[in-house]
């Protein structure tokens, strides 16, 4: 199946995004260097955060494109990859009318935006040995779908996804497909950015939150065609990422060194606490994991949960999600936070 010659991202978008006209900033008609800014309104004193940060982000685009390979016009930056998944939903997806595809168990935030946006969202379960059940998700797409989710690294799983399926839906739905790879840096299996020439429906989500340790500053990336970035930063918000997080970002990205030192700390970490985990008598289970973070099974899940409270140890009770009953979601720590966590453990 040609890819390229079947989708049109056009023929995708819902018909008002289509044809609205983008609100345009005084930072966006202008071009070129000035000296004397008195088009937007702004207070002359307080520099540099009196002026509105740039709304296209294209210092910062240029930086995350040099260590992406991914050229700058294929990059939107959001506020968390929250809002790309929103972002996807408002331009391709009609309320009331569409849907979209997630596993389960996955991350929660897409059937969240789905219900903000009045978007259906068809669960398909995963397999038990958290992999896409082909047969069903294929099963599940119909005229209304507009997009599926796919999570690879998997959360809460922390399992990558088989890639061979995510190829086979790329070649066989002719919609969006998102692969949200927040964990990629942890894992060993390559990113699906290197695909983007190919699957011209392609999405992928990438965040400086986890590997790059900047949740704070809350500064998401997706990845696509010219055409899916063009359509998406039509509909954003103009100034969504702002003055401090776009220099804080530039500043994190300069020091890519120091973040696969930790990187390396956080994965031979991550193997000392698969041993030590497997070795407690309460843990009856430890999950396969290519993410910063250890499913495992330990029973009564809510009872140990709240005995790590009663320590000061908070880790994510995933008891009640679908396949993971039993289950604690247990992120890697520094050295000394495992270690207090295991002798807790020892003594539940």
């Amino acid at each position: 199946m040609d890819i390229e010659k079947k989708f049109d991202v056009n023929a995708w978008a819902r018909p008002n995004i289509r044809q609205m006209k983008p609100y345009s900033s005084a930072r966006d008609e202008f071009h070129g260097s000035a000296s004397v800014f008195l088009d937007a309104n702004e207070n002359p004193y307080n520099a540099p955060y009196n002026r509105y940060p740039d709304p296209m982000q294209w210092r910062l685009k240029e930086r995350v494109a040099e260590i992406k390979g991914v050229p700058k016009e294929c990059i939107l930056l959001g506020n968390g990859s929250d809002e790309p998944i929103d972002l996807i939903m408002r331009a391709f997806c009609e309320p009331g009318r569409d849907a979209v595809l997630t596993l389960d168990p996955t991350y929660g935030m897409y059937e969240v935006a789905a219900s903000i946006n009045h978007v259906a969202c068809r669960k398909v379960r995963l397999t038990p040995d958290f992999q896409i059940d082909l047969p069903a998700l294929m099963q599940a797409i119909d005229g209304s779908v507009r997009a599926i989710y796919l999570c690879s690294p998997n959360n809460p799983t922390g399992n990558s996804l088989e890639r061979k399926d995510i190829l086979y839906i790329l070649e066989h739905f002719e919609g969006i497909v998102v692969v949200d790879e927040a964990y990629i840096d942890f894992s060993s299996q390559p990113s699906f950015i290197q695909e983007l020439d190919k699957y011209p429906n392609l999405v992928v989500f990438q965040t400086l939150s986890k590997a790059w340790g900047a949740a704070g500053i809350r500064l998401g990336m997706a990845f696509a065609s010219k055409d899916i970035i063009a359509l998406l930063n039509k509909i954003k918000y103009p100034y969504n990422v702002n003055q401090l997080t776009q220099e804080k970002a530039l500043e994190i990205l300069g020091k890519k060194e120091q973040m696969q030192a930790q990187l390396v700390q956080i994965l031979s970490e991550r193997t000392r606490l698969q041993k030590e985990l497997t070795s407690l008598p309460l843990v009856r289970k430890i999950y396969p994991t290519d993410a910063n973070f250890i499913l495992t099974d330990v029973g009564d899940a809510d009872y140990v949960y709240q005995k790590l409270v009663e320590r000061g140890i908070i880790v994510r009770n995933r008891n009640r999600v679908a396949l993971c009953a039993g289950c604690l979601r247990i992120t890697v720590g520094t050295p000394e936070e495992n270690e207090a966590l295991l002798n807790a453990l020892k003594t539940i």
